[in-house]
């Protein structure tokens, strides 16, 4: 199947190559000549400037003397070839992917044998739950145009039409892909709306449908729902406002009518009896005011009775024609009610204590610092005492709107249903005052009766994950916390994130420690009588928790609830795994499957003492690793100089700004994980998704430990899956393409440590795997990444020689080199598919 994917794409890239853009077809010609010809060379150890500036002398007569208009126009291409191998891999969907380890809800069901196992799993069904979350984190740059295109030519290639193909491949290279501004917010939300009515609603309604059909007995609106943080998430981001945070909500329940009302327009067209006929159109009369009008609120309740009603007339006295149509809208209703998908609130911790400090200062119970409190005396203020806060605030701007966008909160539940927005989400929670800060501040700012919150702390440093459990005890030994708990109908919701974990403690580390923390407070819970509900910070590649997630989820182990799952969805995983009614289906599936898994064969492995031994020193080992790298002189100057880091910002890709702080000097604390993780992606080194753990197999290996270490492999779900991770980071590494930086003075020493640890890293998984290559089990993924690298060679090559340049002293030209790496960033990243 792999084959037929890369044989569709090589029948039309040909197409396209020949295609004359503006003059430009002996453009088109070339760049397969351009990729041969550095493939070559970089094996050779040439570096981007020798071979890029050898290969335009080589065609001069054909590129002509601007090399820079050449360089540019082979980016237009290339980063439309990459649209058009997504078009055609998408159109194959999910047809290569069943080739691989996934697994159906259907075929589940065919492993039970007895009518007990078979009743036991569809109570599992029935009360497993999924929250898909889907963020703004810019990592995938395609325009709503783009996406048009692309879902035009997943259906004309899919039908083999040429004529169609050619024109709308045609139309592709006369659009632009890059964006003329930063999109605000709202342009962010927007388009994830615009998935969410086109593909969403449908997908999740249709996974329902299909599945009472095919499972006598199942029931569950919950099992896959939606998250939003678009204009939710204010982390870093000062453009989010509460008035845009009211704002999407509106559009999320408008845009939710939209979709409600072409369901009842349909019913309407069906439903021409004499009784039924005017409750049906009014109900459609009244949606369609309500979804052109933010005002105009229909609860989804009043929906569902008017449509009973209608269904009971339809049972009495005309023999039951399109009931079943009927019961499916109600199922829609009951699934996404007035809301369409779940708005969270995200804020840093840092800014809730700034707000603190300020309104304890105007209410005269400190001077300055919230040092001149003691614990005890803070906490009896937050949760006991009542300040007042008046309606006009003359604080900071960021205060200023923290204050407000937590006292209009309840107007968001009013209009879109208490879960509708739910949830409040605190980045860097490392004590008890990140959540009884939020706390303190919605009691003095919301009436009693209207906390319908959910106070979310989020655990994504080392020292944090470490200290969670401390804080969490601590938390449900406040009585008032715990009666806050119990008005929550007992359930914590806890955020661990994978994308700063990673970045903190390395690879291996980040994700034993997420997982004993997971372990740890799920217990702490158990003894307060509290259930715990984990979400995943996620990202989309190995590094920030990406990677095969159905396999991760499936091996949690008995230590760890599998009664729901929650994450987010961000970047290019919303296009790339989520971006068709098709492949959202099989990707949440796949997510549901592995929560019925871990139910139908729990894993004890990771119960074993001898295991979690060998899995905490290899954690340890590759930490000490790992953190003398961070601590290594040039790593932050490697970063800076040699890769696209400080590139980021200047492509218009996200309404966040690129880094945290407004200091000069640049830290790893003040980095996005987005940017941190996606500039070694783009050196094609990849070092945050394996970086220590070749170093930790090698050094157990020479202390006799490498048939455990195998044995670990074949025996423990969740060590494979952590290691088939790593080999897909080291699938997409390339370290050929920087060889020539091992001749550079300051940092030749510091790229040889680096390659180093690359091959040993491969040496050891390969050994340990009893593989002969990379991602051999998994062939559809493996020839995926192997054509998206070489489609994107040409980029990676001009975008290095771009940077080489830069480097050099007394350069001409450095503005258009400067937008050469710019430009060159889009098509890389969205090649990549889970770079960020």
């Amino acid at each position: 199947m792999p084959n037929t994917v890369d044989k569709k794409y090589q029948i039309f890239n040909s197409m396209f190559l020949n295609l004359d853009y503006q003059g430009s077809d002996t453009v088109g010609h070339l760049i397969p000549l351009l990729s041969s010809y550095a493939k070559k060379h970089l094996d050779e150890a040439q570096s981007p400037v020798e071979i890029l500036d050898g290969f335009i002398k080589k065609h001069a007569d054909l590129i002509g003397e601007d090399k820079f208009d050449f360089m540019f126009k082979v980016i237009q291409y290339v980063e439309r070839q990459v649209v058009l191998f997504d078009s055609v891999e998408d159109s194959e969907l999910p047809n290569h992917l069943h080739h691989e380890s996934f697994l159906s809800i259907d075929s589940l069901f065919s492993c039970v044998h007895t009518d007990s196992e078979k009743e036991s799993l569809i109570q599992k069904l029935n009360s497993f739950k999924s929250r898909i979350v889907l963020t703004a984190h810019p990592t995938q740059f395609y325009t709503p145009a783009v996406l048009d295109i692309m879902a035009k030519l997943r259906k004309h290639i899919q039908k083999n039409n040429l004529e169609k193909v050619d024109i709308l491949l045609h139309q592709l290279g006369l659009t632009s892909l890059v964006n003329s501004d930063n999109p605000t917010p709202l342009d962010e939300a927007r388009n994830i709306i615009h998935l969410c009515r086109t593909f969403y609603y449908d997908a999740i309604g249709e996974f329902h449908k299909e599945l009472k059909k095919q499972i006598p007995g199942f029931y569950n609106p919950k099992l896959i729902t939606l998250g939003f943080w678009p204009c939710g998430d204010r982390d870093g981001n000062p453009y989010v406002t509460y008035k845009t945070t009211q704002r999407v909500a509106a559009e999320l329940r408008t845009n939710l009518m939209k979709c409600y009302y072409g369901d009842l327009k349909n019913l309407r067209s069906k439903l021409t009896f004499k009784t039924v006929a005017p409750a049906i159109k009014e109900l459609t009369d009244a949606v369609y005011k309500a979804m052109f009008d933010h005002r105009q609120v229909i609860g989804h309740r009043y929906i569902i009775e008017k449509l009973r009603w209608i269904k009971s007339e339809v049972e009495q006295q005309y023999e039951n024609l399109y009931t079943e149509e009927i019961d499916d809208l109600i199922d829609r209703l009951r699934i996404f009610k007035t809301h369409f998908a779940a708005l969270d609130i995200r804020q840093d911790h840092s800014v809730h204590k700034q707000t603190i400090t300020y309104l304890l200062q105007k209410a005269g119970k400190i001077q300055s610092s919230l040092d001149e409190l003691s614990k005890e005396e803070l906490i009896n203020i937050l949760v006991r005492e009542k300040i007042d806060i008046p309606e006009k605030i003359d604080a900071d701007g960021l205060i200023e709107d923290t204050i407000l966008n937590i006292r209009e909160l309840p107007f968001i539940q009013q209009n879109n249903g208490e879960k509708g927005c739910h949830r409040y989400i605190i980045s860097n929670s490392e004590d008890i005052f990140s959540v009884l800060f939020v706390y303190g501040l919605m009691r003095w700012l919301i009436p009693e009766k209207d906390i319908q919150f959910d106070i979310v702390p989020l655990f994504e440093t080392m020292d944090g994950m470490e200290d969670a459990e401390d804080v969490m005890d601590d938390l449900f030994n406040i009585p008032e916390y715990r009666s806050h708990m119990e008005k929550r109908v007992n359930r914590q919701t806890i955020m661990l994130g994978f994308s700063d974990g990673t970045k903190d403690g390395g690879y291996m580390n980040a994700n034993w420690s997420i997982h004993k923390a997971k372990e740890n407070l799920t217990e702490i819970c158990n003894q307060h009588d509290i259930e715990a509900i984990f979400f995943d910070g996620r990202g989309g590649p190995p590094a920030r928790g990406g990677g095969k997630t159905h396999q991760f989820y499936a091996s949690q182990g008995i230590n760890v609830p599998n009664n729901e799952i929650q994450l987010t969805i961000q970047g290019q995983t919303i296009t790339s795994k989520y971006g068709t009614k098709q492949k959202f289906k099989f990707n949440a599936e796949q997510i549901v499957t592995s929560g019925l898994y871990s139910h139908m064969i729990p894993d004890y492995s990771l119960s074993k003492h001898k295991v979690r031994s060998i899995i905490e020193e290899l954690s340890q080992k590759s930490y000490q690793k790992y953190i003398r790298l961070k601590k290594h002189d040039k790593f932050i100057p490697y970063l800076e100089q040699m890769s696209t880091l400080k590139y980021y910002g200047a492509a218009k890709i996200g309404s966040r700004p690129a880094k945290r702080g407004s200091g000069k000097k640049l830290t790893l604390q003040d980095l996005r994980a987005i940017s941190y993780v996606g500039s070694w992606s783009l050196l094609k080194q990849n070092i945050p998704g394996y970086y220590g753990l070749g170093t930790a197999l090698g050094e157990m290996k020479s202390e006799g430990k490498i048939d455990l270490l195998k044995k670990l492999y074949h025996d423990v779900p969740f060590f494979k899956t952590l290691m088939e991770n790593a080999m897909m980071s080291l699938a997409k590494t390339y370290f050929e393409l920087t060889s020539y930086i091992s001749k550079n003075k300051e940092f030749g020493e510091f790229w040889n440590m680096l390659h180093d640890e690359y091959k040993l890293t491969k040496e050891m998984l390969l050994e340990i795997s009893g593989m002969k290559d990379l991602m051999e089990d998994s062939p559809s993924s493996k020839a995926s990444v192997a054509t998206r690298e070489k489609i994107v060679l040409p980029l990676l090559i001009i975008q290095n020689y771009a940077l080489q340049n830069l480097s050099s002293e007394n350069l001409k030209d450095k503005e258009l080199y400067e937008k050469l790496v710019v430009r060159a960033l889009y098509g890389n990243i969205n090649a990549s598919r889970n770079s960020a």
